[in-house]
């Protein structure tokens, strides 16, 4: 055992661990031991430089919790393109949602047109979370004033069997229909999603407290 893993397993709540494994049914129950999120992003910040970029230079890891310490520390990184490489690096080893949706890197928000191609290669990834990762990056950096179409036509074009992916598109569309509502409409009316993805989006838009009840309204009648 590592001396993060120890750590990890000294901040075990098992009931919590029991909990979270049934929510991510991808991964083994003993792969998970059990570590909340605010304690994860403490220790994340309490590293040290040194050990912090000697644990995300060893992959694969065993443990969900070393996964989100992983993504918690790129998260941290300050430097776009020191970033960049880790992220690059991680996301093939991304095996689950949480991570995936946790890996938030700040550095990001400052540096979108950097940003850009690198969503459009992971969006052609064969690898689950590497697809999803680009879409919620989207969603988050890519919506409001900074929206162009041409970003929703990329999600939209995405053609996927995977549960992970597809409800990380409807959870796009639904966002970006509180964001740019006249904008998205058209997608919904004419039907450019797949039936789940198209309905999904449906549903959560309208249980979006940001979207009006007139446009709830509308939404309702364009269920397939």
């Amino acid at each position: 055992m590592t001396n993060i893993q120890s750590d990890l397993f000294s901040m075990q709540d098992k009931k919590y661990g029991e909990f979270s494994a049934k929510l991510m049914p991808n991964i083994q129950s003993e792969n998970v031991i059990g570590v909340r999120t605010p304690m994860l992003r403490k220790y994340a910040c309490d590293l040290p430089k040194d050990i912090a970029d000697e644990f995300i230079n060893i992959l694969p890891h065993q443990y969900f919790e070393e996964n989100q310490l992983h993504a918690f520390i790129i998260s941290n990184i300050k430097d776009f393109d020191e970033c960049i490489a880790n992220v690059d690096k991680f996301l093939p080893f991304v095996n689950n949602w949480a991570t995936c949706d946790q890996l938030l890197p700040k550095v990001f928000a400052k540096n979108t047109d950097k940003l850009l191609p690198y969503i459009k290669r992971w969006l052609q990834s064969k690898h689950t979370f590497t697809v999803r990762f680009a879409i919620g990056q989207l969603m988050k950096f890519y919506l409001g004033d900074k929206f162009d179409r041409k970003y929703a036509e990329m999600v939209a074009k995405v053609k996927s069997k995977e549960y992970y992916i597809n409800m990380m598109r409807a959870w796009y569309f639904a966002t970006a229909l509180s964001k740019n509502y006249e904008d998205i409409l058209p997608y919904i009316q004419n039907k450019k999603l797949d039936d789940w993805t198209h309905n999904k989006s449906i549903q959560k838009a309208i249980e979006s407290f940001r979207i009006t009840n007139d446009k709830k309204t509308t939404l309702r009648t364009l269920k397939i």
